[in-house]
């Protein structure tokens, strides 16, 4: 019943699509409607995925999570959005709804770090819905703290405000 860490091949993508949209159903449904997550299904999920990876797949790195040979979480880490060469930026970390609470988010966030630091940044960032109480909590037990930097995006036709974190790697 132990997790394994490992990286993300192409074949793992539809899967980790599946798990995203499950992720972000469970845990941003408590403050959006059902309608803004409807969007995408699953399936889409897995086709972004699957597209993003050809285009990022150089200079970003996804690992996963399994236990007992099921993905349960992934997450997936690449260069600063904001063009700072030396800050690196933890994209997701997302969970299957069934493993929150046990240890793989942290395993999966020490990963990512050592994975930052590895690849020579000495920063990390990265941008969370404000709403999203549990994990900003989670990130600010990681040694996360707001930047004082936010940003506005859309998750199906919510409009949302995502605060940027930062640590020191």
């Amino acid at each position: 019943m132990t997790v394994s860490l490992r990286r993300a091949t192409a074949d793992d993508l539809r899967s980790i699509g599946a798990l995203h949209q499950r992720s972000r159903v469970a845990a941003y449904s408590s403050f959006l409607g059902a309608e803004a997550l409807a969007s995408p299904t699953p399936e889409a999920m897995g086709e972004y995925w699957v597209d993003r990876w050809g285009w990022e797949r150089d200079d970003h790195l996804m690992t996963v999570a399994e236990r007992d040979a099921r993905l349960v979480g992934f997450s997936y880490v690449g260069p600063d959005d904001e063009g700072d060469p030396s800050t690196g930026l933890l994209h997701a970390i997302h969970l299957d709804p069934a493993e929150q609470g046990r240890g793989v988010g942290r395993e999966l966030m020490v990963d990512a770090l050592a994975t930052m630091r590895e690849r020579g940044w000495q920063r990390a960032a990265l941008w969370v819905l404000a709403e999203n109480d549990h994990a900003r909590r989670f990130y600010e037990r990681g040694g996360w703290s707001t930047a004082g930097v936010r940003r506005e995006d859309r998750i199906g036709s919510a409009l949302t405000v995502q605060l940027r974190y930062t640590r020191p790697l």
